[in-house]
């Protein structure tokens, strides 16, 4: 928990934003790839929140330790789940040490596709764990059924946002006025309302050709022209996108996200927000 007497600026940090492969890519020795600018490197896709009550993920992916060991991130209390892919999931476990440092099961927010597909991939972790076995040798885990409907969580008002990963549906998620949609390729003509007004978008564009599962880098700026967002990073980002060449044939107001970046979260409470279909 923050000290109250040092109060902690609320902001979501970018922990990772490569594809599936990561980039560098195993065994590609493209530009990208073989690149020395630090933001072409490129872990794979996963959020922290930093609230003043705590902090929470958006997606355990599988470089989770040490993208928390780089960001200086001493405690999680709690994760959501955009969707089940390996990605997204595979970091899991290294959650249990936050569950062993406050004690308590550390909550998982998704849907129930998710949560089996965690069942499954995770087994020891939520089964009772052998009476010889010592403290903080399984996670600890509390599976939360999380819909379309808001909800709160440290403090703050989480907003889930149906969208389209192929044919699998899955969730972005609106904070305040920051909004997060990664790996979508399509988005219902309901969520449209839940991405007006925003102060910045973070939305997956994984290359420049048309891809099945998700945008591309003209599908997302066709978004952006849309909704109007002040500020755009793309996210989710193959090794065919160059940092520096890329963001010089953006549009104003649209970057290339990279590990590391810290985005604050505006103040302005989302309540009068349309909900999802209005």
């Amino acid at each position: 928990m923050a000290d109250s007497a040092t109060p902690i600026r609320s902001q979501v940090i970018l922990l990772g934003t490569g594809t599936s492969t990561g980039v560098p890519m195993v065994g590609c020795h493209c530009p990208v790839c073989l690149s020395t600018e630090p933001r072409n490197q490129r872990s794979r896709t996963g959020v922290l929140v930093q609230t003043g009550n705590g902090n929470f993920l958006i997606d355990t992916p599988p470089e989770l330790r040490l993208q928390l060991i780089r960001e200086k991130i001493p405690l999680v209390e709690a994760a959501l789940f955009t969707h089940e892919h390996a990605d997204h999931t595979f970091g899991l476990d290294d959650l249990r040490l936050f569950g062993y440092y406050l004690d308590r099961a550390i909550p998982l927010y998704c849907e129930p596709r998710v949560q089996t597909r965690l069942r499954q991939a995770f087994e020891y972790a939520f089964q009772e764990p052998p009476a010889w076995l010592h403290a903080g040798a399984t996670p600890r885990f509390e599976l939360k059924t999380i819909d379309e409907t808001p909800f709160e969580l440290l403090g703050v008002t989480v907003r889930p946002i149906r969208l389209m990963h192929g044919r699998l549906p899955i969730l972005g998620y609106r904070i305040q006025d920051w909004a997060f949609c990664t790996d979508v390729s399509g988005i219902p003509e309901g969520s449209w309302p839940l991405l007006e007004g925003l102060d910045t978008l973070v939305i997956g564009a994984l290359r420049d050709k048309p891809h099945p599962t998700h945008f591309s880098i003209g599908q997302a700026l066709e978004v952006v022209e849309r909704v109007k967002p002040r500020q755009t990073y793309l996210t989710h980002l193959s090794h065919l996108l160059d940092y520096r060449t890329t963001n010089a044939r953006l549009p104003a107001g649209v970057e290339l996200a990279y590990d590391g970046l810290r985005i604050p979260l505006q103040a302005r409470s989302i309540e009068t927000l349309p909900t999802a279909g209005e």
